[in-house]
């Protein structure tokens, strides 16, 4: 794409991350973006052509464009929650803090169930224009083992988590992304551990220097989104936030089906 046809992608990518328009909501028709964002009609089918491809748009129709996010399924009304009566420490540091919950589940007796709390995460998705993901070949000491990672951090105390997402990129890979989208919250162990993951998705990124973070760094290469299930299936993927957000990408680009080529 050329410079006026990349603006008018960094601009609509800008107003579909802010929220601007809703989850299953209506793009303006064609004839309306073409004349608010003065540009021509093939480059803007381009542009839109791209954003479908990266899953930040579903079209219906030949020229109809939707956020995607709409679903079906409501949620069961009439199902009660656990009751929690009491909390207490048994170990706590700045890692990890390990307790005894006292619980109730409905129509059950209470009993106490182990709780580990460990920090709120945020996980970084850089693509660039080729299709490919920045990710990181690391040893994990606890699973002894290399893998793939996409770079993540913990969140400091105060800090937003898209800005612990830029900060964590920059420092463990060197680059920096050009926009960020908040994709998924999620829990890695739902059951017993509390650790809040937020997943993030970058669209472009300037190399500004050397990792910065030596101990988090590792080989940086950026990986085809075409080799990521074979990755997978090599057990290479290391870390839940990394699956969720390959995954993520995956399923996105599958439901507009959009493949990638090698």
């Amino acid at each position: 794409m050329g410079p006026k046809t990349t603006k008018v992608y960094e601009a609509l990518r800008a107003r579909l991350t802010s929220g601007e328009y809703a989850p299953g909501e209506k793009l303006p028709s064609e004839r309306t973006l073409v004349d608010e964002l003065n540009i021509g009609r093939t480059a803007l089918r381009q542009v839109l052509a791209r954003l479908v491809a990266e899953g930040a748009l579903e079209v219906r129709g030949r020229s109809s464009y939707r956020v995607p996010g709409t679903v079906s399924v409501r949620r069961p009304e009439g199902v009660k929650p656990w009751r929690i009566h009491g909390e207490r420490n048994l170990y706590d540091n700045r890692w990890v803090k390990l307790q005894l919950w006292d619980v109730e589940p409905p129509g059950m007796k209470s009993f106490e169930h182990h709780v580990v709390k460990l920090h709120h995460v945020a996980v970084t998705a850089v693509l660039d224009d080729q299709d490919r993901v920045l990710m990181m070949w690391r040893y994990r000491f606890v699973p002894q083992q290399f893998g793939w990672e996409l770079p993540g951090g913990i969140v400091d105390p105060g800090e937003e988590p898209s800005d612990t997402a830029l900060r964590e990129v920059v420092e463990e890979t060197g680059w920096r992304p050009k926009a960020l989208e908040h994709v998924v919250s999620y829990q890695p162990m739902v059951g017993m551990v509390d650790s809040p993951h937020e997943i993030f998705v970058g669209h472009g990124a300037e190399r500004v220097g050397e990792p910065t973070d030596q101990e988090e760094a590792g080989h940086i290469e950026w990986v085809p989104l075409a080799d990521i299930p074979g990755l997978m299936a090599r057990g290479e993927l290391m870390g839940s936030g990394t699956l969720v957000a390959l995954l993520h990408i995956l399923a996105s680009r599958r439901a507009q089906g959009v493949t990638t080529a090698r």
